[in-house]
């Protein structure tokens, strides 16, 4: 069983994200949103279309900067990063889980997990070992030599969750990760997040609108028009020591 700790993982304070119209003022999206991600936690972050949810998670994720406010990610202040260092952080220290695979088409499914590995400097042999052991703790080492268009949703997403555990990052980052899939696959995939976070005590943020996805989480944060407006425990609690 995972046991959390007290080390954040992500530590936001008043972060606030503006987007420029072109005209007039700024469109505000998010308004000094605090959030506290511990080591081994398994979070979610639950709210409806234009809640904010989206937006939240490219800052979580270091794929945009907030306009004001703080951003710690692993010990590392990613707020003003220039985008060298931003796509290293990224790189090294998220794994990324999209709804719709986010694979490359015309690459095997072992050679999208190296593909990480490969930006981080990991040799071909070494990274090639790796994408191996990941594929096979996926169940997906039967099908290592096919292309995304030969496998099925289900399959696509597992692979994409090997390769968002190439480079052992600090935090699982999955978006709606469920969304493309039927109920019974979709089972199947967070089966697959709830055994990372307890027998690798991976530090997971789940980006969901589903309520009964949100509930499996240890702690949910609910975010209504770019504000969190509330946090609670979720039927996950249990899984790890708090």
């Amino acid at each position: 069983m995972a046991a959390q700790s007290r080390t954040p993982v992500i530590e936001m304070r008043g972060v606030v994200k503006r987007f420029s119209l072109g005209t007039g003022e700024p469109l505000e999206v998010l308004h000094g949103i605090d959030l506290t991600v511990y080591r081994g936690e398994f979070l979610a972050i639950m709210g409806a279309s234009g809640s904010g949810k989206s937006t939240l998670m490219n800052l979580i994720g270091a794929l945009d900067r907030p306009t004001q406010g703080s951003y710690v990610l692993d010990g590392t202040d990613v707020s003003t990063l220039r985008d060298k260092e931003l796509s290293r952080i990224r790189c090294g220290k998220i794994g990324f889980v999209f709804q719709n695979f986010n694979l490359v088409p015309r690459t095997s499914a072992l050679k999208n997990v190296e593909l990480p590995m490969m930006y981080g400097g990991v040799r071909g042999a070494q990274r090639t070992q790796r994408a191996k052991e990941l594929l096979a703790m996926v169940e997906m080492d039967d099908r290592m030599d096919h292309l995304p268009s030969q496998l099925s949703g289900g399959q696509k997403q597992r692979v994409a969750i090997a390769r968002a555990m190439a480079n052992d990052p600090a935090l699982l980052l999955a978006d709606e990760p469920t969304g493309a899939l039927d109920s019974a696959t979709g089972r199947l995939v967070m089966d697959l997040f709830h055994r990372l976070h307890r027998e690798q005590g991976k530090t997971v943020v789940l980006i969901t609108h589903s309520p009964e996805l949100a509930e499996e989480c240890q702690r949910i944060v609910t975010l209504r028009d770019g504000c969190v407006t509330g946090e609670r425990r979720g039927g996950g609690a249990n899984d790890a020591a708090v």
